[in-house]
């Protein structure tokens, strides 16, 4: 029997518009930890959260489960 084994993994990264430096230290690891929620609620496997003061990057185990514009919109 023949099986089939798929591994997606995504580098996203979110730019703060105009890349103005709005996101402080005071509430970067609440924003961190949010995003983190966001992922592992909708089943995929949060590998790496990251952000400076005007991005966020986000590295994740993608499960093919639904459409990449779906989840980005949640």
């Amino acid at each position: 029997m023949v099986d089939t084994y798929v591994k997606a993994y995504f580098h996203l990264v979110f730019a703060v518009k105009n890349r103005d430096a709005l996101i402080g230290k005071s509430w970067k690891d609440e924003l961190e930890m949010f995003i983190t929620g966001v992922v592992q609620n909708l089943g995929h496997k949060l590998i790496a959260v990251g952000s400076m003061p005007d991005h966020i990057h986000i590295f994740i185990g993608y499960q093919l489960n639904q459409t990449i514009p779906d989840w980005l919109k949640k």
